[in-house]
Order: structure tokens, then sequence, then C-alpha cells
């Protein structure tokens, strides 16, 4: 497995309400507005059992399934692009009472993914140099 996408940034939130504000997964193209809609099974806040749709703008619709489950510490999903499995990690760490430090890293594997995976991180990373700013933003000032 390679590291494609490594992001950190620190929110003004404690850790509870920033994996709070996080794990409502509906509400993330408040944020992320690259994607059109989220649909999770079931349905309501993140869970060790969740499995669900992204759905988007550019009508890609990628699935993903909940592979580890740590509240308050971590998360991952698994899902595919393409013939590769792509691996999300979202780490949570309190830094003082009132800020929480954010981790994502994105790891893949599978066949081709030296090539595939520069062109997964290409794309993806512009989603993230915008989605993370207005994320940070929205948690800082308590709306979504």
């Amino acid at each position: 497995m390679i590291e494609l996408l490594r992001r950190e940034f620190t929110v003004q939130l404690p850790l509870e309400k920033a994996w709070q504000h996080l794990a409502r997964l509906e509400q993330w193209p408040s944020w992320a507005r690259h994607i059109q809609q989220i649909k999770v099974e079931p349905p309501g806040e993140l869970a060790a059992s969740s499995k669900g749709s992204l759905y988007l703008k550019n009508g890609i619709k990628p699935c993903f399934k909940v592979t580890e489950f740590n509240p308050y510490r971590n998360w991952k999903w698994v899902g595919g692009f393409l013939w590769a499995t792509v691996h999300y990690d979202h780490h949570f760490e309190e830094l003082t009472p009132t800020q929480t430090k954010m981790t994502w890293v994105v790891e893949a594997e599978g066949f081709g993914i030296s090539v595939i995976g520069r062109l997964f991180a290409k794309i993806y990373s512009k989603d993230l140099d915008k989605a993370i700013p207005a994320l940070v933003a929205e948690m800082n000032d308590g709306s979504g």
C-alpha cells in the first residue's frame, strides 16, 4: 500500500465536538463542494457498521465501508477507484481542550497503483485544497 495524500489541519473545537461534526456524513456537501450527496446505512452519525455512497458532482458514485472505528481517535473506510482499493483514514488529536488536530491519510493498493494513484491523488488533492478550508471555517464558526 502506498500513501497518496496526507492533510493535517487544526480546528477550534473540542475533540468530541470535532468528531461529532465530521461524523455527520450527510452534511459534508456543506463544505465539500465536490460532493453532491452522501447516503449512509444505517442513517445518522457514522458508526462501525456504516457503509454508503458518495454522489460526486462529476457523476462518479464511489462506495465506502467502515473498516476501523475508534471513537474520538480515528475511523477508516475503504472504497474503490477504477481497479484500485483506496483507504481513507480520519485521525483526531486533542491539542488543547478547545483545539483538535485532524489528519487525513489516503492510501491505495492494487494493480497499477503507482500510475493510477498519482492521477487519483492529483484530482482528489484539488478537491481537498478547497474543501478543508471550508470545513475549518464551518467548524470554527460553529455552523453546519
